[in-house]
């Protein structure tokens, strides 16, 4: 699997089903998250330690699974669409994936 170069040095995780979740863990890759990119392929997820995100500079709508400092699913919101805001004060971060996706991603993580 190849990833953009973006998340180059940044940590992953894999799940079950070939899953890839990238760790956003430096001030550059949270603040540039996802923005700019034409798509991202199904089987990768950004997680970004925050609670709340905006997809101003998407070209592509979002599923955001909203996660627990425990890592237990909070909320999951879907087809975010470029332009938008969200915020889950409950979450201590979120997950970005492409629209669609979403449930993949949960079910690999309640493995």
């Amino acid at each position: 699997m190849t990833l953009d170069k973006r998340f180059d040095g940044l940590p992953t995780r894999e799940l079950a089903g070939g899953l890839t979740l990238i760790d956003a863990k430096t001030h550059k890759s949270r603040r540039r998250g996802l923005g700019g990119l034409e798509s991202l392929p199904p089987e990768q997820a950004l997680q970004i330690p925050t609670s709340s995100v905006h997809t101003f500079s998407m070209k592509f709508p979002l599923d955001l699974i909203w996660l627990s400092r425990d890592g237990t699913v909070v909320r999951v919101d879907r087809e975010i669409p470029r332009g938008k805001m969200r915020a889950c004060f409950k979450a201590k971060s979120v997950i970005e994936v492409a629209a669609g996706h979403a449930d993949a991603f949960v079910d690999a993580l309640s493995n």
